[in-house]
């Protein structure tokens, strides 16, 4: 099966879509429509760029090209979990926690699926490479960003209770052991619902993809499972060192709770 090629005018005629949604927010005033022109323009503009990086960097292949993209993508992917907070921690811990355990999650599973599991030679093929691991840190980013906010927002709003578990003697580990539970399974929620709902009420993106560019489906599909184990078990583990060193930062080697740590919501206009 042949794919078929999209044109300008085909992706121009998508885009009246969105200005359409954006026509119709004005008048029932949800004041989204700029904002939808704006990120709609900035998709287009990030992934026509990624483009063009993409297919010097399949011509080239070079690991040291492939690390720096990595490095990139994990660096954004770190500013966006801080900005998805709204009591992010205060400094570089905002930014450092989110880097840290998509790193220890992330790039750990993608390296190991395509050593292992995938195989192809070189090891760091772009092709493979950069594919894995955007689904990776995307998904792990929004599992993280999800349960780091719920911790540092909950603990603010919990800091009575939380103070008095202290005072009776609990320490940081035990007083902070239901509000570290229910932050990681609020991030593993998203990644868990779209297991459940894949192939019954959704095709995911991954498959959906192969099987427009011409792949046969039984092959989407299998594609599709690998992607969809590696990534719950990336948010997983992602959220969990996340919420580990979220607890640490919340308290100091006194096992006092230190809200002065975390940034106060930026006022909205």
């Amino acid at each position: 099966m042949q794919a078929i090629t999209l044109t300008p005018f085909d992706l121009s005629l998508a885009a009246l879509l969105i200005l359409l949604l954006a026509a119709l927010s004005h008048p029932l005033r949800l004041g989204l429509e700029r904002r939808l022109l704006l990120s709609a323009l900035r998709t287009a503009i990030q992934l026509v760029l990624i483009g063009f990086v993409l297919e010097a960097l399949f011509h080239y292949a070079a690991l040291g090209l492939v690390a720096l993209l990595a490095l990139f993508m994990l660096l954004v992917a770190g500013r966006e979990v801080r900005a998805r907070q709204k009591r992010p921690f205060t400094g570089g811990w905002g930014f450092g926690i989110g880097v840290t355990s998509m790193f220890l999650s992330s790039f750990s599973v993608a390296i190991l699926t395509l050593t292992v599991i995938i195989g192809p030679s070189p090891w760091y093929l772009p092709q493979y490479a950069i594919p894995l691991l955007g689904m990776l840190l995307g998904n792990t980013m929004n599992g993280i960003s999800l349960a780091l906010d719920h911790l540092t927002g909950e603990a603010f709003k919990q800091r009575a209770t939380l103070e008095a578990r202290l005072a009776l003697g609990q320490s940081a580990v035990e007083a902070a052991s239901d509000l570290r539970r229910e932050s990681m399974r609020i991030g593993l929620v998203p990644i868990l619902n779209a297991m459940a709902a894949a192939g019954v009420v959704s095709l995911p993106g991954m498959m959906t993809g192969q099987i427009l560019a011409g792949a046969p489906p039984l092959e989407a599909v299998k594609y599709q499972i690998l992607i969809m184990f590696l990534i719950t078990a990336g948010t997983g583990f992602g959220t969990m060192a996340a919420v580990w060193l979220g607890v640490r930062r919340l308290f100091d080697e006194r096992d006092r709770l230190r809200l002065d740590r975390l940034r106060a919501p930026a006022a909205r206009p």
